[in-house]
């Protein structure tokens, strides 16, 4: 599935860290490693489904009607299915790894936790509030970063590097607003591999722990989501200046052309 990609760079560099305890990986390398097992993933997948991820952006496009609302629940579950293979195939190829880690004991709380390397969990000045906050806010700034690189009346990405742009963003978002809980800002990279760990050993507490947690990353990144994609439909989408933005969007070959044919002019002006 697409969505495997990101988990298993992403949650690999995660587990490198966390089992060996940080001699083989921090949270720099796992900022790094994510943003680009997405922008792999999009890549693969550009060309058959639009390189559609996140449950979040998917809903977006279909409320901008870029997408049809009948293909939203079959890429959610694609995306769902996708983190869950993920996961697995982290905890297979990790699997000695975490059996010799603190004696093989699965564990959600305390030094030798292991379950956060496949989902968000809050820290312990998390409160679901604000937690919520966090993620309403990190998904809403994703949306708005995605919407004005994909946006043809803006300054255009070039054609081809949007996924590695997409990639860069996510890593920003990752290394400033990672402390709370992990930046999930993605309903499917936190629920399916959080399905994964409740089946693999580390049982149903997955659903408990941080006083019930694991509703937040599913829910609060659909509202931001959906915020982000309202302010930039009202804020920059609305206001585009379409004589302008014709112009900012041609090509180069066409400046080219277009200066050839100013000059051309001047000079047959000139005679």
């Amino acid at each position: 599935m697409k969505s495997s990609s990101p988990k298993l760079f992403g949650c690999g560099s995660i587990a490198q860290s966390v089992l060996s305890r940080g001699a083989s990986g921090n949270i720099l390398t796992s900022s790094i490693c994510f943003p680009f097992g997405i922008t792999i993933a999009v890549y693969a997948s550009m060309g058959v489904s639009g390189g559609h991820l996140n449950p979040a952006i998917s809903l977006s496009m279909c409320v901008l009607g870029r997408l049809d609302w009948l293909k939203l629940p079959v890429y959610c579950f694609a995306q769902f299915v996708g983190a869950f293979i993920g996961s697995a195939a982290v905890f297979g190829l990790y699997y000695d790894a975490f059996m010799s880690f603190d004696g093989g004991n699965l564990a959600i709380y305390g030094q030798n936790a292991t379950a956060q390397i496949f989902s968000s969990y809050p820290a312990p000045h998390l409160s679901l509030v604000n937690g919520f906050v966090d993620q309403i806010m990190g998904t809403a700034a994703l949306l708005l970063s995605v919407l004005a690189i994909l946006d043809t009346k803006n300054n255009c990405v070039p054609k081809g590097l949007e996924p590695v742009v997409i990639g860069l963003v996510i890593m920003v978002i990752g290394l400033s607003m990672n402390f709370n809980c992990g930046g999930t800002i993605n309903p499917a990279r936190d629920l399916g591999p959080r399905l994964f760990t409740a089946v693999a050993g580390w049982g149903i507490e997955v659903f408990r722990a941080g006083g019930g947690w694991w509703w937040v990353p599913v829910v609060a990144p659909i509202i931001g989501g959906l915020l982000g994609t309202c302010l930039y439909a009202l804020f920059i989408e609305l206001h585009h200046k379409e004589d302008i933005l014709e112009e900012v969007c041609c090509t180069k070959d066409e400046q080219v052309e277009g200066k050839a044919k100013y000059e051309m002019i001047s000079i047959q002006c000139n005679k």
